[in-house]
């Protein structure tokens, strides 16, 4: 039965809810070991527990990879599904179905980003606190810090969208985030209004606000795509006219050839006789 009018926005309104809610509470249970030691690292900061917040700084890079990386592609298959116009798909089927095929890409890729934000960060740290006549590197450390967490907007799409190495993955997130700056930081600086609206009423997070941020960076990476599809099939036709006008001359110049010769007969032997005669 399908409302219309007021009723039909409003019943639409209800199934966007429960889908976003739906999604969010999923990424959340499968991602409760990081959101546990992350909240417990917010509160030993706020106690200022030296010791305790690095025993929560390794404990939040141990199970990033094994438990937040697999769930967020999880996640990032049904918003694709989504964007793709497949809006009723069932969610915890195709949430765990792409957290079962994408888990070993997902643990992988988590392992490098968490490292390198470990040894980056630890410089950052390090240049802006030791070594005060250098701050400008760390700086420079900061700025790449910014780079590689916005990439992992294009990664997880990638993930979930492409069917390559885990390598090419990680390359083309990086290089994608830098030809194509203004699409990945428009969702940046969504995801960072949503965190701001999400850190004035809590529970927002439990229930919206991550799936609506994974929901918009598809909707930017997919528009990215999209987009650079269409460039390459121009250029490709492009070049396939530009072959078939190259092809013609050749043809035209090969049958203007064969014409000169054919018009160039030699003459018959009674008029080679009479010249020789006379």
């Amino acid at each position: 039965m399908e409302f219309k009018g007021a009723m039909g926005g409003i019943y639409r309104l209800t199934e966007w809810i429960t889908r976003l809610a739906a999604t969010n509470l999923l990424w959340a249970i499968c991602s409760s070991p990081f959101l546990f030691f992350l909240i417990m690292k917010l509160l030993v900061m706020q106690q200022n527990l030296a010791n305790e917040s690095l025993q929560m700084n390794w404990a939040i890079a141990i199970v990033a990879p094994l438990t937040l990386f697999p769930a967020t592609s999880a996640l990032f298959t049904v918003v694709r599904k989504w964007n793709m116009g497949d809006t009723d798909v069932p969610i915890f089927r195709t949430f765990f179905v792409g957290y079962k095929e994408n888990y070993k890409q997902s643990l992988i890729g988590g392992i490098f980003y968490t490292l390198l934000f470990a040894i980056m960060y630890l410089d950052y740290t390090v240049y802006m606190t030791q070594f005060r006549n250098m701050q400008l590197v760390g700086i420079i450390m900061l700025v790449l810090l910014l780079l590689l967490f916005v990439s992992l907007f294009n990664f997880f799409s990638m993930v979930v969208h492409y069917h390559m190495s885990i390598g090419m993955i990680i390359k083309n997130a990086v290089l994608l985030t830098l030809i194509r700056p203004f699409r990945v930081f428009s969702t940046l600086l969504g995801s960072g209004l949503l965190f701001y609206i999400g850190f004035r009423y809590p529970v927002l997070f439990v229930f919206f606000i991550i799936s609506i941020i994974a929901w918009f960076a598809f909707f930017n990476f997919y528009a990215t795509f999209n987009k650079m599809q269409e460039q390459m099939e121009k250029m490709q036709l492009k070049k396939e006219e530009e072959e078939a006008a190259k092809a013609a001359e050749q043809a035209d110049g090969s049958v203007e050839t064969i014409e000169t010769v054919e018009s160039a007969e030699p003459r018959s032997s009674d008029e080679k006789h009479d010249n020789l005669h006379k």
